[in-house]
């Protein structure tokens, strides 16, 4: 019987600019072939995850840090935030001037001045107008056109997860105000800033939805491996029987690993595949 084989997304199956590469694609689609079973676990939610990475032969979905989840197209578990709870934190979070987006299955939702903050991290000392900053907004448009302007489309009883893109406040101060009520952790993607983060339902992270889903398939943990890279992937290793850091995971996570890989681009994915005799390379 084949693996059960569960990837993060960012900085794991896709590299820093979101493209997963082909040594991934190629190894991903020969183990399937070979009987082994792949699972997307993310922080993303379903809404944020690219057509790119959906066409991979994908068996499920872990989404949302663990408020998500699907197994080939059924949904078995879906978390989401108390509207009111909700209405209060974007409160806060507008309050101090922090930008973020609300995270549901029918698509993100962005604060007022997100984009236009988001072009700036991106450009950084580039002009805007210059072939270099329209390179660089090119590759983050796939991002920008996801995300949604008008307000009145929010459904604040669908949201399950909230990611936040701050400058404006310390993380530890939004942490002291909400952690013991929600989730919370400092964003993967190095590009918001060290102050930035994710916020989700209190009780949920990548261990519990993965436990839910083994259980839904009737597979042991021993039977598991996750490829990851981030502190948030730590719960992920301790579900699973084989943990496997990217070589440019964080040392935390590294450390907590069975076994480290190379990075992303070096073709950590498939060296780690081919290694364990599920693939030929």
């Amino acid at each position: 019987m084949g693996k059960i084989i569960f990837l993060d997304i960012d900085g794991t199956l896709c590299n820093d600019v979101g493209v997963v590469p082909a040594s991934a694609k190629q190894a991903i689609i020969q183990a399937y072939e070979n009987g082994h079973r792949f699972y997307l676990c993310t922080g993303r939610s379903k809404a944020e995850i690219s057509e790119e990475v959906l066409d991979l032969p994908i068996s499920g979905i872990i989404g949302a840090g663990g408020g998500y989840c699907e197994v080939d197209g059924e949904v078995i578990l879906h978390q989401v935030f108390d509207s009111n709870e909700l209405k209060k934190l974007i409160s806060f979070l507008e309050e101090h001037r922090v930008e973020y987006y609300l995270e549901s299955n029918q698509g993100l939702f962005a604060s007022a001045n997100l984009k236009s903050r988001l072009i700036q991290l991106t450009l950084g000392d580039t002009k805007e107008d210059s072939a270099e900053g329209q390179e660089k907004i090119a590759a983050i448009n796939w991002f920008l056109d996801l995300l949604i302007d008008d307000p009145s489309l929010i459904d604040y009883e669908d949201v399950n997860k909230v990611s936040f893109v701050n400058h404006s406040i310390p993380y530890e101060v939004i942490e002291a105000e909400y952690d013991g009520d929600f989730y919370m952790l400092r964003s993967t993607v190095p590009a918001f800033g060290p102050d930035s983060g994710e916020i989700g339902i209190k009780g949920i992270n990548k261990k519990t939805a993965i436990e839910t889903l083994l259980k839904h398939i009737q597979r042991d943990k021993e039977d598991c491996l996750a490829f990851g890279d981030g502190n948030n992937d730590l719960v992920m290793f301790e579900a699973v029987g084989t943990g496997i850091a990217m070589g440019n995971a964080k040392d935390e996570l590294k450390a907590a690993a069975d076994e480290i890989t190379l990075t992303h681009d070096e073709g950590g994915i498939a060296h780690t595949l081919a290694k364990l005799d599920y693939v030929k390379i």
